[in-house]
């Protein structure tokens, strides 16, 4: 018998190129992910191929060692393997998966809609005759989908392999395992790597806790595998988000980076991996536990999707996640309403009259969206009790929250309701009459976190309940806008009676009761928030409307959250707001210019009791809200930039419009520098062939001294493109935790 004709296939996509080698007879395998190629006819396909194998190694195997895209030991790999799991017994521990078929289809064409298909043999031999076809839609500039079925009949076990590269040039992968052998298949893991060329010698990830999420974290790729596991039962404030790797001295602008995020709200690993034959990849998936997940014959498991960035600097790599966040038929389209929310102004301090007078100054502000949180429900008068009782508390809201609803819709705000679906406190009706509803594992309730313990979710009768309860109040009270919290992580996580780990079906339990809250409140829009930003991820995101990313709101902290939460998400679906004069959080106090400066570069909201605000404060604070009215369409459809300036005190970040014709600026003093004032600052993302003027935003209170602001100052400046990105302009001399906006137009 003769094995299948080679087949190397290449997709193309907003300057990014993927060649992939499906000749099998194993599972397909990235022979270039990074900038596009160009067109490459069969011949230089197959070149590429042929110059892709890596010499024999003493010592080593004496075949070339193939790194699929889910890797195998079988190949000879010594890395971490894509798929592990087993049969009782131990057998089916090592997989040599063989490839029956690969089909080509055009991005959002049905499954039967083939550009190019490669069928291994009618009966699915590896070694029989096959055709082998390419098409030039498949390799074209507009991306592509690649489903590649597999089969290893020893083990008994199928793998369906799907392989995306959006027009973003953002790529994506899952996989599906199946099992169609005789016995039970216990599934261990099953995740996905790319490749990274070796100029990958740096790794770059986020880390962080409650309150300070998404701190930068720096290594060299080292031998060895640089591993985040995420074990909270959500996606956690310590998530890695995107794991980058990249060439040395890689920033916002400059160097080749690959970037990878798993998009999963519950446990999860992602890895950085340099074996010791040079290879050098980005992996992950979901992180299961023991008996989680244990596939009946017939049944699947499909892996979350491993989303893949690639792109010159951190922000072009950014900037692929935002088209393609952007071109979802779900994304938030309507301008992104100022919101209020309460809860820094009232706690659980509810009083109808108080928060009415709340909307009605808040509503002169020019607020847009008047949102009541936690304290509304029946027994809530601390976060001790209560959670569960999703009933309107008749001893504070005698006349329910309708009155507040239409007061605030009179106002011409919309109304929006705080939820913690999952969670449940023991001192409630709800764990009173049902303790079997709450995930533990037998003899013993997980340890206590904020008073609270977790509902089953997976449990069709909470499902039920939560359904019910939820829907009915949005009804019953006129909510146009949910904040959905969960505010501990699950530990102990076991399905009553038996204990069963539970994290898995938890997660996509919770998946279905959003797509049925949504299903039956359409018009409703829902807002991820977990202890602040600890569910930010992907996944969430093709359910809410926005996340949460700190419940530290301290301008100065929020600098630091919003810049690397912007390596993931653009700037309208990230919460952000001002707080008071000092911050909850932290105790720092802060002008309102930085606190308001800072939120102008999200989703803008306050949280504040705007009735002890004086007029002065109020007056300013309207003077910000109509900036960003003004601003919001630029900031949430524009590029974020973020300028590497050598001074890690100073930083320069803003949003640059489509076609480059306007942006906004910030220029942050963070702490106080050795040298000063900062000198010439660049503006990154104009064009050098066009003319801007360039224009103080000054909706608060901003120096005029001479001795502060440079004699431009306050503007407007004319230069050309060229100047403002290759030579920059003064700034002002801002003391530190200040900021000074710079809104640049092109004049022709």
């Amino acid at each position: 018998m003769t094995h299948a004709a080679p087949s190397v296939l290449a997709l193309r996509a907003g300057g990014v190129g993927l060649v992939l080698d499906a000749s099998g007879p194993g599972l397909p395998s990235v022979l270039h992910w990074g900038p596009d190629l160009g067109p490459l006819d069969d011949a230089a396909l197959d070149g590429l191929r042929a110059a892709s194998v890596p010499p024999q190694i003493g010592n080593g195997p004496d075949v070339p060692v193939t790194v699929s895209l889910v890797p195998e030991g079988s190949t000879g790999f010594t890395g971490t393997p894509g798929l592990t799991g087993h049969r009782a017994g131990g057998a089916a521990w090592s997989t040599a998966f063989r490839l029956r078929s690969v089909a080509v289809h055009p991005l959002g064409a049905p499954e039967a809609d083939l550009v190019a298909t490669h069928d291994r043999s009618p009966a699915g031999s590896p070694d029989s005759p096959a055709t082998s076809s390419r098409d030039d839609a498949a390799h074209g500039g507009t991306g592509g989908r690649v489903v590649a079925e597999a089969t290893d009949d020893e083990a008994g076990l199928d793998l369906s392999l799907e392989v995306e590269l959006l027009a973003s040039g953002l790529l994506r992968t899952r996989a599906t395992v199946t099992n169609r052998g005789p016995g039970d298949y216990d599934l261990d893991g099953l995740g996905l790597a790319l490749p990274v060329p070796p100029a990958a010698t740096e790794v770059l990830d986020l880390a962080g806790r409650w309150a300070k999420e998404r701190v930068p974290q720096r290594r060299p790729l080292t031998v060895g595998t640089h591993l985040r596991e995420g074990r909270r039962g959500r996606t956690g404030a310590d998530a890695a988000t995107v794991l980058v790797a990249g060439e040395e001295g890689f920033g916002f602008a400059r160097g080749q980076v690959w970037g990878v995020h798993v998009a999963w709200s519950g446990n999860h690993r992602a890895y950085a991996e340099r074996v010791y034959s040079g290879e050098r990849l980005l992996g992950g998936g979901e992180l299961l536990l023991p008996g989680e997940v244990s596939l009946e014959p017939g049944g699947s498991y499909a892996s979350p999707w491993l989303y893949g960035s690639t792109a010159e600097g951190l922000d072009a790599l950014a900037a692929r996640f935002y088209d393609h966040l952007r071109a979802r038929p779900a994304h938030p389209r309507t301008p992104r309403p100022v919101v209020l929310n309460v809860w820094e102004a009232v706690y659980f301090d509810h009083d109808a009259t108080r928060l009415r007078d709340l909307a009605t100054t808040a509503a002169e502000v020019g607020v847009e969206r008047f949102v009541l949180d936690d304290g509304w429900f029946r027994g809530r008068r601390d976060d001790t009790a209560g959670l569960g009782d999703w009933f309107v508390d008749e001893e504070v809201w005698p006349d329910g929250l309708r009155p507040l609803a239409d007061h605030v819709h009179a106002l011409g705000m919309s109304f929006g309701l705080w939820f913690e679906p999952e969670m449940v406190n023991p001192d409630s009706d709800l764990a009173r009459a049902h303790p079997d509803w709450l995930l533990q594992v037998p003899g013993r309730l997980p340890v206590p976190s904020r008073s609270q313990q977790v509902l089953d979710v997976a449990n069709p009768d909470v499902h039920a309940y939560l359904l019910d309860r939820i829907v009915t109040v949005v009804r019953d009270n006129a909510v146009d806008y949910v904040k959905w919290d969960h505010n501990r992580d699950l530990v102990d996580a076991g399905a009553p009676p038996t204990g069963a780990a539970r994290v898995h079906a938890q997660t996509l339990a919770v998946y279905r009761l959003l797509d049925a809250v949504r299903a039956a409140c359409p018009g409703v829009e829902i807002e991820s928030c977990s202890s602040g930003g600890a569910r930010v991820d992907l996944e969430i995101l093709e359910r809410t409307d926005r996340v949460w990313a700190s419940d530290c709101i301290d301008a100065h902290d929020r600098q630091h959250i919003q810049r690397w939460t912007a390596q993931l998400l653009p700037p309208e679906l990230v919460g952000s707001h001002v707080g008071s004069g000092r911050a909850h959080t932290t105790g720092r106090s802060h002008d309102l210019s930085f606190r308001a400066g800072t939120a102008l570069f999200g989703h803008f909201g306050i949280e504040w009791d705007l009735t002890r605000a004086t007029p002065a404060e109020r007056a300013e604070l309207a003077g910000w809200v109509g900036a960003y009215r003004t601003h919001r369409a630029l900031v949430h459809t524009g590029r974020t930039v973020r300028a590497d300036l050598a001074d890690g005190a100073v930083w320069l970040h803003g949003v640059v419009g489509p076609g480059a014709d306007e942006a906004l600026y910030a220029v942050v003093v963070l702490d106080r520098p050795v040298t000063w004032p900062p000198g010439r600052l660049v503006l990154p993302g104009l064009r050098p062939d066009r003319t801007y003027a360039v224009t103080p935003v000054l909706p608060g209170t901003v120096s005029t001294d001479p001795r502060v602001v440079p004699p431009w100052w306050p503007g407007p400046v004319v230069l050309p493109g060229s100047v403002l990105v290759g030579a920059g302009l003064q700034v002002p001399a801002l003391d530190p935790d200040h900021a000074a906006l710079l809104h640049v137009r092109a004049t022709g």
